[in-house]
């Protein structure tokens, strides 16, 4: 398995086009949600909430991994959202404290400096000075830990699995072989770009609860939430490590309750929560093609510039200093042309002004995706306005994107996530049978 994938979308996903991205709008600016007051000065934000194997998960932890997921996003959490959110965001973190207890149990080793060069990565990722990542974590009212715990689990859980396939992490040359043989025989059937958020139901009398908190994720992606954070935050299957990538699927590949739903998607659309053995299972389709033909698949290279408010934007009463900020994008925007311009213009935020390739039919919402994709070349997009902002983006190049081969280092891949996947939550399971699990109200 790689050894850290997941930082590369935790906290710098290139579909959302930075670090902290902003929510497109149209002129005038939506009113924002309200954000949760910070945990750390909330009553009760020290309350023990459940008791794992005698290790105490605190409401301020729960909290904070809310508060997390809103920075990775965006989003802005509002308390009655965070209500919503806390059963499942609650269960997400006991399946964490068992994975440390087990790698810990297990001895599986993840050094201090294992968390320092994964922070460090993160940082570098997102253009920000070193050791700017603490502090932001702390004025967004996060307790670091709970970021360098979700790391620790993640390189350890990665390493213990590595460890306990043994011999089957070797995939021999017959496995290839079959496999790209069975990719050679599918040749000519509709193949789909898949992308998955996976949530178990381990107990029947909570699959109503875990259904409300899947609608309440299928709205968030739909207000533009990128997918490959919300699968690393909240996914139980093993490819919330790639941002939840399937790869290129047949139907015959997926549970029948999907393969039922996925051909009548279009590119870019998120499914509602769908059942399937075992919990339930939202999946949104980044491209499609048939006989090897690949439909609706544009790769977009472009900049970006973020003017920062200094003080949130309130729509109905903008200050002489929003104003401002808005006069100067709007002069930007008029004036720009090329992308060697958009290089050349003075840095204003962390944002990067290059977000790296970006896959058209993936972006959300879809505002953003049809203004990327009628955008002249060369030319800069109007405002677009946030609470935190004003965004100006430009498309510097936009072309087909190429088919894929399925080469040996990828059959191999395939074998191997499949494998730890099914390890993965058998492990789990028995993770969530052997413990002594005390929740309180």
């Amino acid at each position: 398995m790689p050894r850290t994938p997941f930082l590369a979308v935790l906290l710098a996903p290139i579909l959302c086009l930075g670090a902290f991205p902003v929510e497109a709008q149209r002129l005038p600016a939506a009113t924002p949600p309200a954000a949760a007051p910070a945990p750390g000065t909330a009553p009760g934000s020290n309350r023990i909430l459940a008791v794992v194997n005698g290790d105490v998960v605190t409401q301020a932890e729960v909290n904070s991994r809310a508060r997390l997921f809103a920075m990775n996003t965006g989003v802005a959490i509002s308390p009655e959202v965070l209500d919503r959110l806390r059963p499942q965001v609650l269960r997400l973190a006991i399946d964490e404290k068992l994975r440390i207890q087990e790698i810990q149990r297990r001895r599986i080793a993840v050094s201090d400096n294992d968390i320092a060069e994964a922070l460090g990565d993160i940082e570098r990722r997102n253009g920000m000075p070193q050791g700017m990542l603490r502090g932001q974590l702390r004025g967004a009212g996060i307790q670091p830990r709970v970021l360098f715990d979700q790391v620790r689990a993640q390189i350890g859980w990665g390493r213990l699995l590595r460890q306990m396939l043994g011999p089957l992490a070797e995939i021999s040359e017959q496995d290839i072989q079959g496999a790209i043989a069975n990719h050679r025989a599918r040749q000519g059937q509709t193949e789909y770009l898949v992308s998955e958020v996976f949530i178990p139901v381990d107990d029947p009398s909570t699959e109503g609860e875990v259904n409300r908190f899947v609608d309440e994720v299928v709205g968030q992606l739909r207000r533009g939430s990128p997918f490959p954070v919300v699968a690393t935050q909240f996914s139980q299957a093993q490819t919330a490590v790639q941002g939840g990538d399937l790869g290129w699927v047949t139907s015959a590949q997926l549970d029948p309750e999907v393969a039922a739903i996925v051909d009548r998607m279009p590119a870019g659309a998120i499914s509602n929560a769908i059942r399937v053995a075992g919990g339930f299972q939202i999946i949104t389709l980044r491209g499609k093609r048939e006989g090897g033909r690949i439909q609706n698949s544009t790769a977009l290279s472009i900049r970006q510039i973020f003017l920062p408010f200094a003080t949130r934007l309130d729509p109905q009463a903008p200050t002489d200093a929003h104003r401002a900020i808005l006069e100067r994008a709007q002069r930007l925007s008029q004036t720009l042309r090329g992308c060697e311009q958009m290089d050349a213009q003075p840095r204003t935020s962390d944002r990067p002004a290059d977000p790296g390739p970006i896959r058209l039919e993936s972006l959300n919402p879809p505002p953003l995706r049809q203004m990327l994709a009628s955008l002249a070349i060369g030319r800069p997009s109007q405002p677009v306005i946030s609470p935190d902002g004003i965004l100006i983006l430009m498309v510097c190049s936009r072309e087909q994107a190429a088919q894929e081969e399925f080469t040996t280092d990828a059959a191999r891949q395939q074998i191997l996530r499949d494998r730890v996947e099914v390890l993965a939550r058998q492990l789990q399971r028995e993770l969530r049978r052997r413990a002594v699990i005390e929740t309180r109200a």
